[in-house]
């Protein structure tokens, strides 16, 4: 046992605040001004402007609080059983020897993300509102576009470089948004506005830049969801990186893996176009070509027929065929043999007579000469041995 009495000698004596006082300028002498904590919240709480925390890691628990002039800046307002990581340091209150956490930024942990995508996915896939089928074709040359991102902001300037590279002749209408944070209100509201299309948008592209996936939780939201889901025309997300996937992503009508590529993915690209544009050019012309070519060989053809066909033509044919013929005739008469001596014999009927079998005494017959006829008598018959 301590001898009481001895240890008053040689031991420090303090009042309760003399007590207080010294552990507070040990702890703010002997700890970190600032540090990271990770912990899950087992209680959430605001009152009077200030948000009261109860932190746990199952093991152990602390409080924590954030002031009202904190609170007002803090992008996650955290709910009970919300994995955390939080940037405070330690208050000690001396009056009450009580010790906390003050909160000066809270982000979700990457657990708590996770957790809030899984069950706003599981809810939109089993009510049909995440579904390839339902995603629409986007427009192949874009009147106008709307891009709703952060401005100013790297990715809204590749954007639109990238935009009046590929494609200057789109109007594009820029829409600031809040990116991150408890903003799905107001981001609900702008998505609302422009469902009425006032602009008349060919289509919309929802953009934001890389950071961590905690900082992508906006875009888990199921109320920022259900609005793009329900959007009248298409709607192109490019949030974050490649790897990064959201909600807002699988309801959208196209993914792109980052806002450039979302731009790359929506507006046709003009080097591309003009080199299908000269190739299709040359390929009508080609084919105009080769089609008044084949109108004219037809006419050609045409018109040899109809020239060989020709009334004139038939009747010239005609003409010589009879010429022909006359001249055949011609080669052929009796008359032609006459003048080279021959004759012919008729009966006084004018019947040729071809052999003297039909002829008797004294029958008169007919000798044709090429210049006359003579009326002979037969006399006697006198048969050729030939």
């Amino acid at each position: 046992m301590i001898d009481f009495e001895a240890s008053q000698e040689s031991l420090p004596r303090f009042s309760v605040h003399q007590l207080n006082e010294s552990i507070g300028v040990l702890l703010s002498r002997g700890f970190a001004p600032k540090f990271i904590l990770k912990a899950t919240v087992s209680k959430s709480q605001v009152r009077k402007g200030h948000l009261w925390l109860t932190l746990t890691d199952s093991k152990a628990s602390v409080d924590a609080v954030a002031w009202s002039s904190t609170l007002k800046s803090l992008k996650f307002l955290p709910k009970q059983d919300d994995g955390v990581v939080i940037v405070g340091k330690l208050n000690f209150w001396q009056s009450q020897a009580r010790l906390s956490v003050q909160v000066f930024d809270i982000r979700p942990s990457i657990s708590t993300v996770l957790k809030k995508f899984e069950l706003v996915k599981s809810k939109l896939f089993n009510e049909g509102l995440i579904d390839e089928s339902l995603r629409r074709t986007l427009p192949k040359y874009p009147d106008s576009i709307g891009i709703l991102t952060s401005v100013p902001s790297s990715a809204f300037a590749d954007m639109q470089r990238t935009a009046q590279e590929r494609w200057p002749l789109t109007k594009i209408y820029v829409i600031p948004i809040p990116v991150q944070g408890n903003n799905e209100k107001e981001l609900q509201l702008i998505l609302s506005k422009l469902k009425i299309n006032k602009l008349n948008l060919s289509a919309i592209v929802i953009a934001r830049g890389g950071g961590s996936r905690e900082d992508l939780m906006l875009f888990d939201s199921e109320i920022i969801a259900r609005e793009i889901a329900s959007f009248p025309i298409p709607v192109i997300t490019g949030i974050g990186h490649e790897d990064d996937l959201t909600i807002s992503d699988l309801v959208s009508d196209h993914r792109a893996a980052t806002p450039t590529a979302a731009i790359v993915d929506l507006l046709p690209s003009r080097t591309i176009e003009t080199v299908n544009f000269l190739q299709i050019k040359k390929m009508h012309k080609n084919s105009f070509k080769l089609f008044f070519q084949n109108k004219r060989t037809n006419l050609i053809v045409k018109k040899t027929f109809f020239e060989s066909h020709s009334p004139y033509v038939l009747i010239k044919n005609k003409r010589t065929k009879i010429k022909y013929i006359y001249q055949l005739l011609q080669a052929l008469s009796p008359k032609r043999l006459l003048r080279r001596g021959f004759s012919w014999v008729t009966d006084v009927k004018g019947n040729l007579i071809y052999s003297i079998k039909n002829m008797k005494e004294k029958d008169q017959f007919l000798v044709k000469l090429s210049d006359g006829k003579i009326l002979a008598e037969v006399k006697s018959f006198d048969y050729d041995n030939i």
